[in-house]
């Protein structure tokens, strides 16, 4: 399913105009985005978390070379699937 898939599927379910459901995405996922750009968590409940984790430095291989690279610390967006969505993928 692609982003013009899950569109449509909002317009059918919530009996909305495209157009709306586009918009709804939209605030979904730029309200997602801000709280994550923010350090806090975005908690669905039966559907999951959403949240943002450091990701300590490491010491990477580079695939070409073999040479060994340093690879920085950094903060990672990461989702946590909630029971219901669990059953319901199994």
């Amino acid at each position: 399913m692609n982003r013009q898939d899950l569109i449509n599927k909002i317009a059918e379910e919530a009996d909305v105009t495209k157009k709306a459901a586009n918009a709804a995405l939209n605030a979904i996922i730029d309200g997602v985005t801000d709280a994550l750009a923010q350090g806090d968590k975005v908690s669905l409940v039966g559907f999951g978390t959403f949240m943002a984790r450091e990701r300590g430095a490491r010491t990477g291989v580079n695939p070409q070379t073999g040479e060994k690279i340093q690879i920085p610390a950094r903060t990672v967006p990461v989702f946590k699937a909630g029971k219901k969505l669990k059953e319901a993928v199994k």
